[in-house]
């Protein structure tokens, strides 16, 4: 259960970073701007990360014990959260 829901939150994650990138890098594109681009590089990075999060979640889930799983949630909630005040911030 805790899993699912870290899976589901790390996709989330996902999907703001997508929209974190994009306007960044209009942002980017637009004034040439060194922080800009280091915002795009910085979420683009993180993106990979979270994919990868996704994928280990799916895949790996059996060799996680009952224990990490509060913790796994936590963490992935917390990005969430971060994550929205940055879009909302941003927007």
């Amino acid at each position: 259960m805790l899993m699912d829901l870290a899976a589901v939150f790390a996709g989330l994650n996902s999907l703001l970073l997508l929209g974190l990138i994009y306007i960044y890098g209009r942002i980017a594109w637009r004034t040439r701007a060194v922080f800009s681009i280091g915002l795009l590089m910085f979420g683009s990075l993180l993106l990979i990360h979270d994919a990868m999060t996704v994928f280990m979640y799916f895949t790996m889930s059996t060799y996680f014990g009952e224990a990490i799983l509060p913790y796994i949630f936590a963490a992935t909630a917390v990005e969430f959260a971060g994550l929205s005040v940055l879009l909302r911030i941003t927007l």
